[in-house]
C-alpha cells in the first residue's frame, strides 16, 4: 500500500526528526511504501542570510544588520546542516518538495492513505496548529486519510479557534491522538480518537541502537536535554551530578556553562548514543522522556515556564511514575530513587500492541 505521512519532520529538533523516521520506518517494517511528503512551509524554515529588518533597510543599512547577524547566523546555519545531514540519510521524503498549502493542493502526492502525525502537528499556538496541511485538506477524496498519535500538545484551544479545528478534524476517516488529554479535546469538539503511542516507542531499543553513532563516551554523566535555558534544570541537575558523582553532559540549542560537555552541533545520532549511555537525564521535553524509557534509564522532568507541560503530565502518569516530575524542592532520596521498568515495560509492551492494530485496522 502507498502511504504518505505528514509531520513536522524538518524542524530542527532531535525529537521531531527521529519520530517521523519512526514511523515511516515501521511502516516499511509492515510491508507498505512509505515516504513522508517534504512539506516545509516557511514558519518552519530558518532566516535567510538575506533577510533583513525593514527598519534597517529603510535607513540603507541592511547589510550593517546582517554582518551583525553574521556570527549567530553562521552557527545556527552548522546546526542546521547537521540535521538536515540526517534528514538527506535516514528519512524516506518525497521527491516533490512542497512550501504551502496551494502547492498541496494542486499537485497532491498521489497515495493511498495519507497520515498525519506525530508530535505537535495540532498545537495551536504554533503556526502548524492552524495549517490546513497537517488536518489533510489536500488530495484526492478517495485517499483515505488517518492521523497517528497526532499532539495538541495543550489542553484547551482558544475561542477563536475552536471552530476551524472541529470543522477540519471532519477531514479524517480515523483520528488517533498521543495524550490522553487529546481525547478529551477531542470529544470537546464533537470526534471520536483512540490513544496510541508516539512512533518512536514501535521501534525497540536494538532496532535505535542500530542507528546510534561513535560518539566517544568514557566516563558516567547526567545527560541533559533543555529548550528552553531552565535554571531549574541547572539546579536539579547539578544536583543529581554531585549524587551520583558524574558529569553533565547536555546536547540542545545552545552550550549550557555549568555543563562538561555541551553537544551544540550534534544531530539525531549522537542524541540516541548519548540517552542511551546516559547515567540519568533531566530534560523538559517528551522525547527526552520517551527515550530514557525505551532506554530504561532513570530520568527526571522539570516543568516548562511556556505551559506545554501535558504530553509529559499525560505520558508518566500513564506509566505510573509521576513522581519523576520534580522542582527544586526534590529531596536527595527522590533524586535517586529508581524506577520500576518491568512494571512500565508491560505497560509499554500493551501500548504498542494496540496503537499497531490501530495501523493495522486503518490501513
Amino acid at each position: 500500500m502507498k502511504i504518505r505521512t505528514i509531520t513536522c519532520h524538518h524542524a530542527i529538533n532531535h525529537g521531531a526528526m527521529l519520530q517521523a523516521y519512526a514511523l515511516a520506518t515501521r511502516l516499511r517494517i509492515m510491508g507498505h511504501d512509505a515516504e513522508i511528503i517534504d512539506y516545509q512551509p516557511h514558519y518552519m524554515q530558518g532566516v535567510s542570510l538575506s533577510q533583513s529588518s525593514p527598519i534597517y533597510d529603510r535607513y540603507g543599512l541592511g547589510w550593517a544588520y546582517v554582518l551583525a547577524k553574521l556570527p549567530s547566523r553562521l552557527k545556527t546555519m552548522k546546526r542546521e546542516r547537521v540535521f538536515d545531514d540526517f534528514l538527506c540519510n535516514y528519512l524516506p521524503v518525497t521527491t516533490a518538495h512542497y512550501d504551502n498549502i496551494d502547492q498541496l493542493r494542486q499537485m497532491p502526492p498521489e497515495a493511498d492513505v495519507y497520515i498525519a502525525g506525530s508530535d505537535q502537528i495540532w498545537n495551536t499556538t504554533f503556526p502548524n496548529g492552524t495549517d490546513p496541511a497537517y488536518y489533510l485538506d489536500f488530495g484526492s477524496k478517495k485517499t483515505r486519510r488517518i492521523s497517528y498519535s497526532a499532539s495538541f500538545a495543550i489542553t484547551s484551544i482558544s475561542d477563536n479557534k475552536r471552530e476551524w479545528v472541529k470543522e477540519h478534524l471532519h477531514n479524517f476517516d480515523a483520528i488517533s491522538v498521543r495524550e490522553s488529554s487529546a481525547i478529551t479535546l477531542l470529544h470537546d469538539l464533537g470526534h471520536e480518537g483512540t490513544q496510541v503511542v508516539d512512533p518512536v516507542f514501535l521501534l525497540d531499543e536494538k532496532q535505535w541502537l542500530a542507528m546510534a553513532d561513535e560518539t566517544a563516551v568514557d566516563e558516567d554523566f547526567v545527560l541533559i536535554y533543555d529548550f528552553l535555558n531552565s535554571p531549574d534544570i541547572a539546579n536539579v541537575a547539578k544536583r543529581i551530578s554531585r549524587l551520583y558523582g558524574c558529569k553533565i553532559y547536555s546536547i540542545g540549542p545552545w552550550p549550557l556553562n555549568y555543563a562538561n560537555r555541551n553537544f551544540r552541533y550534534s544531530g539525531p545520532r549522537t542524541f540516541i548514543t548519548l540517552a542511551s549511555k546516559a547515567r540519568c537525564v533531566v530534560s523538559n521535553s517528551f522525547h527526552g522522556s520517551a527515550f530514557s524509557i525505551i532506554f530504561r534509564k532513570p530520568f527526571f522532568v522539570v516543568e516548562r515556564g511556556d505551559g506545554l507541560n501535558a504530553r509529559m503530565h499525560d505520558l508518566l502518569s500513564h506509566y505510573n511514575i509521576p513522581d519523576r516530575i520534580v522542582t527544586t524542592q526534590a529531596t536527595d532520596a527522590q533524586l535517586i530513587a529508581d524506577i520500576d521498568y518491568d512494571a512500565v515495560s508491560d505497560i509499554v509492551k500493551d501500548d504498542i500492541n494496540c496503537s499497531l492494530d490501530f495501523l493495522k485496522r486503518n490501513l
